[in-house]
Order: C-alpha cells, then structure tokens, then sequence
C-alpha cells in the first residue's frame, strides 16, 4: 500500500465533505460488523466528530463537542470509545500530539508514517511499504522484532512555507 493522501488536498474545492464523513461511517459499520465488533452510537460519534475535521482531535476536544450537541460524556466514555476505534484499526494516534485522527484505509490493516505540520496541525498519511519495510529490516539486523510502527515527522507543509 503506498497511500499519499493530504488531509489538505480532501479539502479543496472540489472534495464533498459530507460524503467523506458518510464513506468513514459506512467503512466502519462494515468492518465492524465483519469483524464482529459493537458499532455503539458513542463509538459512532466518536468516529464521525474525529472526521468532521480533517485535523487530528484530542480526547477533550471530542468529549466538548460531544457535550456540546447535548449529549452527557465523561472522559472514560470517550477514551473507551477512542481504544476501541483504535483496536478497530479506524482511528491512528498521534503520540506526539496526543490526538487521534481517521485512518484513511481502515479496511487494509497497516502502520503508517505521518507527516505533521507544526503550524496548521495538517497531517499526510503516507502509508509507505518501503519506509516499513525498511525499519523491519533494520530492527531486525539489530536482533529486534518490530511488532508495531507508527513514525510520526513533524515540519512544516508546503502551504505554510509559503507563508514564511
């Protein structure tokens, strides 16, 4: 898989965000149920509000959004539902920003690379086999079994040098 997707480029003239959020939804509702996994209205929401921005989302940004379309979360029901997303394999985590956002193919199990923008919060999922394979190797070389990659660049985008 060699997936280059910009969450900048998804937001040019011509990208329908609704169906961006409808297709996120519907991927999910379908591996959920291959997988035999509780879709619950929470998880769904959870999913919905972390693609409605196209900008990684931490668990109080998602538990104040929730609160402010009326519904009562805690804390421990949003980060219930962000671990289950992540088991899911619809969400990826962004340790660097402590926040979450889509996984752009959900129904490929893979580990990513991501490219994060330092000002404008914009992140690329590169999604490269060759980058992965290559830190297998060298773990390996090194007598270390890599069981999980998630490398995480931060810079700065093209549009934000442009600004500069």
């Amino acid at each position: 898989m060699n997936t280059n997707i910009s969450i900048k480029d998804q937001l040019n003239d011509s990208h329908d965000h609704d169906l961006c959020i409808e297709e996120a939804i519907q991927n999910a509702e379908l591996i959920c149920k291959k997988k035999g996994l509780r879709f619950t209205k929470i998880r769904k929401k959870v999913l919905e509000l972390i693609w409605v921005s196209h900008k990684p989302l931490g668990a109080y940004d998602v538990l104040d959004a929730l609160r402010s379309e009326g519904l009562k979360a805690e804390p421990p029901t949003v980060y219930r539902a962000l671990g289950f997303l992540i088991e899911a394999e619809l969400v990826h985590r962004l340790d660097s920003l402590n926040a979450f956002i889509g996984c752009i193919d959900p129904s490929n199990s893979h580990q990513g690379q991501f490219l994060i923008c330092l000002d404008c919060r914009s992140v690329t999922e590169l999604g490269d086999d060759d980058i992965l394979k290559l830190v297998q190797s060298k773990a390996s070389n090194m007598g270390f079994s890599a069981i999980h990659q998630m490398l995480e660049i931060q810079g700065r985008c093209k549009s934000c040098r442009a600004l500069k």
